[in-house]
C-alpha cells in the first residue's frame, strides 16, 4: 500500500496529484517520468522542465546567449524608453548592449535589484520606481513541518519526490482568521539524511543498519505550505554591502506576521491527526520559530491595474516604461497556496505573445493607456 492509498483509506481527504512541468509521455524530445527520486537537484534524464531546456530552445530559435554577462544598469533616454543594457564581464569590463525592446527576467530578487540599481537624475528611485513599489510585497511559502514513523513500511524515495498533497485547508471561511494552507508529504528518500543523522550521533555497526533500515522504510514527513499576505513592509532594496563585482546586494526584509502563524497553528492540528492515523510514534515538530523557505518568490513586480500600487500592467510592461517588460515570478500579485513557477510561466508566454504581436516596439500606447481585458 502506498502513501497515497493510505490518506484515502484511512481519512476522508482529498489526495491531488502536484501540478509539475514532468513528463508523463515523451515529449520534445525528452522521455517521461522514470521515477528516478533525484526530482531536487536536477532530473537525471531531463523528463522535468528547467531552464535549460528554455535556453536550448532559444539558442535553436536563433538568440544570442551571452555567458559570463553581470547586469548591474539599465539606461534610459530623456523620454523614459530603455536605450541600452550595461554588463561587467569576469573581469569587471564594462560593455554596453542596445535594444528596441527589454526584458528583465532575473527573477523575483535579482530583478528588482536590477531596477533599484538603475537610479538616475529623472528616476531618483530606480526604473519602474515612481510610487515606490519595487521590491515591495516579498512572498513566499513558509513552512512548518512534522517528521515521524510510521506504524508500517512506506518506503518513501520509489518515484517522483512530490506526488500529492491536500488541498482542503486552501479555502474557506477560516482565512478570515488565519492562512490557508496546503499540506505536502515528501516521497524523498530518507537514506542520507537518517545516515547523516545516525552518524552524527555516533551510530555504527548492526545498530546503524537496523536503525537506518527503520527510518528509511517508515519515516514519513509532512509539511504546511502557507499562504502569505502581500505586506508592503516585505520586500527587497539595497544593502550597503557589495558583492565582488562592488555592486550593492539585494537586501531582504521579512516577516511572519501573527496571520500566517496562526496558520502554521492549525496546521500542527493536522499533523497531530495525520501521526494518530498512521499510527505514529516518535514526533518531532519543527520549532514554532523555525519557518523554512520554498524559493517561491512572489512580488515585488507586482503587475496591477493601478500604477500607484503596482509595478506593471498585466502583460508585465512596467507603467515607468514602455518599452521595459518584466517576466518572472516576481509579477504575480499574490501567492495562493500553489507553486509560483508554472503560473509565472503562463504569464511570461502572454507576455511574449503581446510583444510579437507588435506591442513591444517605441511606438506603444500612451502612458495613461487603458489595460485591455484580462
Amino acid at each position: 500500500m502506498d502513501i497515497i492509498d493510505l490518506l484515502i483509506w484511512k481519512w476522508n481527504y482529498k489526495v491531488l496529484a502536484n501540478t509539475v512541468a514532468r513528463n508523463s509521455r515523451s515529449f520534445d524530445g525528452r522521455p517521461p517520468c522514470g521515477g528516478a527520486n533525484n526530482c531536487q537537484p536536477i532530473c537525471p534524464i531531463d523528463a522535468q522542465y528547467h531552464g535549460g531546456i528554455a535556453v536550448q530552445q532559444a539558442l535553436k530559435a536563433g538568440v544570442k546567449l551571452q555567458i559570463h554577462a553581470n547586469v548591474f544598469q539599465l539606461e534610459h533616454d530623456a523620454q523614459g524608453r530603455i536605450v541600452a543594457a550595461n554588463y561587467y564581464d569576469v573581469d569587471k569590463n564594462v560593455h554596453r548592449v542596445t535594444g528596441k525592446t527589454f526584458i528583465v527576467a532575473a527573477n523575483g530578487i535579482e530583478s528588482p535589484r536590477l531596477l533599484l540599481l538603475s537610479k538616475s537624475d529623472k528616476f531618483k528611485r530606480g526604473l519602474a520606481n515612481e510610487y515606490d513599489q519595487v521590491g515591495r510585497h516579498l512572498m513566499d511559502h513558509p513552512s512548518t513541518s512534522l517528521s515521524f514513523d510510521a506504524d508500517e513500511d512506506v518506503w518513501l524515495g520509489r518515484g517522483p519526490q512530490s506526488p500529492s498533497s491536500i488541498n482542503h485547508m486552501r479555502d474557506g471561511a477560516f482565512r478570515a482568521e488565519h492562512a490557508p494552507y496546503r499540506l505536502d508529504f515528501t516521497n524523498i528518500s530518507r537514506v542520507d539524511g537518517a545516515t547523516n543523522a545516525l552518524l552524527k550521533a555516533g551510530v555504527y555497526g548492526q545498530e546503524f543498519a537496523d536503525k537506518l533500515r527503520h527510518a528509511a522504510a517508515r519515516e514519513m514527513n509532512v509539511k504546511t505550505v502557507l499562504e502569505v499576505l502581500p505586506h508592503p513592509d516585505n520586500r527587497i532594496d539595497l544593502a550597503d554591502e557589495k558583492d565582488s563585482m562592488g555592486i550593492p546586494k539585494p537586501r531582504a526584509h521579512y516577516h511572519i506576521d501573527d496571520y500566517t502563524f496562526r496558520g502554521h497553528k492549525r496546521g500542527q492540528q493536522d499533523f497531530a491527526r495525520i501521526a494518530e492515523l498512521m499510527g505514529g510514534s516518535n514526533l518531532r515538530y519543527s520549532k514554532d520559530t523555525d519557518f523554512a523557505n520554498n524559493q517561491h518568490i512572489c512580488g515585488t513586480l507586482s503587475m496591477g491595474a493601478d500604477r500607484k500600487l503596482s509595478v506593471c500592467d498585466q502583460y508585465g510592461r512596467a507603467w515607468d516604461h514602455e518599452n521595459l517588460f518584466l517576466a518572472s515570478t516576481g509579477v504575480l500579485p499574490t501567492s495562493a497556496t500553489c507553486n509560483s513557477t508554472l503560473n509565472a510561466i503562463a504569464v511570461a508566454l502572454r507576455t511574449g505573445a503581446h510583444i510579437i504581436a507588435g506591442n513591444g516596439g517605441p511606438a506603444m500606447l500612451p502612458r495613461s493607456h487603458t489595460l485591455d481585458k484580462a
